[in-house]
């Protein structure tokens, strides 16, 4: 049977300042961010790669509860920008998107309506 791949998307509220960064960035302000989780695989024989809400409540458990509405400088050990983001949630849902019939294929960070990172799993 033919793979195909499904997306979600998600949104979350966060703040975030960019210390080693000299600009408009190295001062505390927040976004609202759009995520969008694809998850490439071969239909089950209900005709899903993987039920939407399983994958609804791996992201909101892995990701979104622990991204929105926090200060990331303070919850990521990290300098959040939206590539370390990507990087971050890639290593987070790898494995707990990954079965025989579905794994996680790509996702893409939308910071602002004009930017976006993505990332390929």
């Amino acid at each position: 049977m033919q793979e195909l791949i499904i997306t979600k998307i998600f949104s979350f509220g966060a703040a975030h300042n960019l210390d080693s960064y000299h600009g408009k960035c190295e001062n505390l302000h927040g976004h609202n961010y759009r995520l969008e989780v694809s998850v490439k695989g071969v239909p089950d024989n209900e005709g899903m790669v993987i039920d939407y809400k399983v994958l609804k409540e791996i992201i909101n458990k892995t990701v979104i509860e622990k991204l929105d509405h926090k200060y990331l400088n303070e919850v990521l050990d990290f300098s959040p920008t939206s590539e370390n983001l990507l990087i971050w949630m890639k290593e987070k849902l790898e494995n707990k998107l990954n079965s025989e019939n579905y794994k996680l294929y790509k996702l893409v960070l939308w910071e602002t309506e004009s930017n976006k990172a993505s990332i390929y799993v």
